[in-house]
């Protein structure tokens, strides 16, 4: 075990669209993640269209306990030259915007999904530890709590498309009402 990867105490939720006060047009990152197939590590890259700028990252995802949302993040930034010899792995790539809002002092990270997985979005709660998470009372622009759910792994998403996420939600049988129609994020 990497012993300098940090702990990620964390909850996620699907959503219709961004709850107001956000909107599509509003202040987010752009997020290019690839996953480098058969390894738990993906290549990262953040645009952020306001400043102009673009951040490199290899991370590697350790799943703790992926139902109770516990996971170990281990990153390591790279420069242009690194990133160059990373390249060879794109192709596995996942597209998505992140908002930023807080709601009741809690802070919360949307994402709208772009591509293929348009109409997918999530908002997600990082939490400091396992007693703030589990005190936790999901917003009312939740639909559906997915944490620990495998299939909603980024890396499980990888080629998978909008009809594939109704066709899970239906099978885990969930009354989402709208989520059929998130396409208006």
């Amino acid at each position: 075990m990497n012993k300098t990867a940090l702990p990620e105490y964390y909850r996620l939720f699907l959503i219709e669209r961004l709850p107001e006060p956000l909107t599509p047009a509003g202040a987010h990152l752009q997020l290019f993640d690839n996953y480098i197939e058969n390894t738990r590590l993906r290549l990262r890259l953040v645009r952020d269209p306001r400043q102009r700028t673009w951040t490199r990252i290899l991370q590697q995802q350790l799943i703790e306990d992926a139902h109770a949302g516990l996971s170990k993040l281990a990153e390591m930034s790279l420069d242009d030259e690194e990133y160059s010899l990373f390249e060879q792995f794109e192709g596995h790539e996942i597209r998505k915007n992140r908002y930023f809002h807080e709601f009741d002092l809690i802070n919360f990270a949307f994402d709208v999904y772009l591509g293929d997985l348009w109409g997918l979005n999530t908002a997600r709660v990082d939490f400091r530890n396992d007693g703030e998470m589990s005190a936790f009372e999901p917003p009312r622009f939740a639909i559906f709590e997915v944490t620990g759910d495998p299939f909603f792994l980024g890396r499980s998403l990888v080629g998978k498309k909008f009809d594939d996420i109704r066709a899970e939600v239906a099978k885990l049988g969930i009354d989402t009402g709208p989520l059929g129609e998130m396409t208006d994020a």
